[in-house]
């Protein structure tokens, strides 16, 4: 089993657009710590958000920090680091987040971690979704990249894979 921990942002946005369906599929479970559960549902938070977070996904797991609180990550936001915290605590094989300060300190302590566009791109690959569609709907909310990142998004969607941590690393 693959142990997957997410931040508040690829969540935030893959219901959004009606892809957080595709999470189970390629993941079978998610962790979040309690910090982003609360961020998912909180005031301001899009409503379709909210309602999601009101649901009991059995896919889905809130999870407490066991450990005190990192100095290290202090610069993060509280999301960030309590994923960053779980995925340490528990072992995770994967870490979803998008910003760039957290991913960058992630990968610097050893995790594999990818965003709202790898997993768009990976549900792609395993023919879920249409990645074309899937990345219009992104650049209607507020999510921001690079435009490059959003069509190489959409040409590594199109091709297949098997693996469910293959090219997850982006």
């Amino acid at each position: 089993m693959i142990a997957v921990v997410a931040d508040t942002s690829p969540l935030n946005y893959l219901i959004q657009i009606d892809c957080h369906k595709f999470l189970p599929i390629l993941y079978h479970r998610i962790l979040l710590p309690d910090v982003v559960a609360k961020e998912l549902d909180q005031r301001g938070t899009p409503p379709v958000v909210r309602a999601w977070m009101q649901q009991v996904l059995q896919w889905v797991e809130v999870r407490k920090i066991g450990s005190r609180p990192d100095s290290t990550l202090s610069m993060l936001d509280p999301g960030e680091r309590e994923a960053i915290q779980l995925a340490e605590e528990i072992g995770a094989d994967l870490l979803l987040m998008d910003e760039r300060a957290g991913v960058r300190i992630a990968r610097g302590r050893g995790m594999l971690v990818t965003g709202t566009l790898g997993v768009l791109t990976l549900a792609a690959q395993r023919c879920l979704l249409d990645i074309d569609q899937a990345i219009t709907l992104l650049e209607a909310t507020d999510f921001r990249c690079k435009p490059e990142l959003f069509e190489q998004a959409k040409q590594a969607g199109r091709k297949r894979s098997g693996n469910p941590l293959e090219d997850q690393a982006r």
